[in-house]
């Protein structure tokens, strides 16, 4: 397989420390109170997923409460892992080395938009797990939308620490998305273009090469169905134990579904791509639960042949009928 171009992560890093507003102004105490109040939630958050998702443990993870500039660092080293042996190791010349440069300023200027948003994340391709809460990120969320603080905490670790759950029952899970994203990246560069139809809706509109737009359907069916067990299992749990739910659960929906260009350019770079996930996974979760129970959905957690397809992420019908 050929090699990408390399990318200078080094300097993807620091560009995007450099880029990245701090987020919201808060004093010692609101710090303190917000770090120590998210590692609570975490800690609260992982029996009540066990609970009810039935699956048997987390993965082992360290739980860390960070500021923007940190998670940029964090998802600096984690690109880094899951492109090793797809991109060059080192530039072989002057020119490949400026071009390293380049790539790692543009990787920095897009972690650094995405910085400001990101609420929470697992990371499982680094050598020790971890996750990830953006505490300045979860701050200003739920004084944006005016929510209880200890509620709408709660209620993202919820999120997050699902998907630790789905990984340690699928340790496999790891090792396949990486080579989902080879293939993706197989070959040659990932070739882009602007389509003929006009306008791209998304990100998968500017693939040009047909296996590699494969690839990205069968990424994005996995990270469909992560996303929307996640989401489905949050609510499941946050109808019980969040006081505020409904109304975080309401606000959140509006937020995320604002429209305008600034919603266009979001899709074009892919981070409304999620928005998608969150939804259509989340669909199918609550049709195979509600045909045939919680512990039948978690097969797809089982083995790499039982997790949905893209069609039938849309279709959970062909899901349940082939397993």
């Amino acid at each position: 397989m050929e090699h990408l171009p390399a990318i200078d992560w080094a300097f993807a890093a620091s560009t995007g420390r450099s880029l990245v507003h701090p987020g919201p102004e808060l004093d010692a105490a609101e710090i303190a109170d917000a770090v120590g109040e998210l590692r609570v939630a975490a800690a609260r958050a992982t029996e009540h997923v066990a609970e009810v998702t039935l699956l048997d443990r987390p993965a082992v993870a360290d739980v860390l409460v960070i500021d923007r500039a940190t998670w940029v660092d964090a998802v600096c080293e984690s690109a880094s892992t899951m492109l090793a042996g797809i991109t060059s190791e080192t530039p072989s010349s002057p020119l490949a080395a400026a071009r390293a440069r380049v790539l790692g300023a543009q990787a920095g200027a897009v972690f650094a938009l995405v910085a400001t948003r990101i609420l929470g994340q697992f990371d499982p391709f680094v050598a020790s797990p971890r996750l990830l809460l953006v505490a300045p990120n979860v701050v200003e969320i739920e004084r944006q939308l005016h929510v209880h603080p200890s509620d709408f905490r709660l209620w993202v670790c919820l999120h997050e620490q699902t998907h630790r759950f789905q990984f340690g029952r699928a340790p496999w899970l790891r090792p396949h998305l990486l080579g989902l994203f080879g293939e993706l990246l197989a070959g040659e560069e990932l070739r882009l273009g602007w389509p003929r139809g006009g306008r791209p809706t998304d990100v998968r509109d500017l693939i040009l090469d047909p296996a590699q737009r494969e690839a990205f359907d069968q990424v994005t069916a996995v990270m469909s169905l992560m996303e929307g067990h996640a989401d489905v299992m949050m609510d499941r749990v946050g109808t019980r134990v969040v006081p505020s739910y409904a109304t975080i659960r309401r606000v959140f929906e509006a937020r995320r579904d604002q429209q305008g260009w600034g919603a266009w350019v979001r899709r074009l770079i892919g981070l409304d791509l999620k928005r998608e996930q969150y939804r259509d996974g989340a669909e199918f979760c609550r049709q195979v639960i509600s045909a045939a129970g919680v512990e039948v959905l978690n097969r797809a957690f089982d083995a790499p042949g039982l997790l949905p397809t893209l069609a039938e992420i849309h279709d959970p019908q062909l899901w349940l009928h082939r397993i």
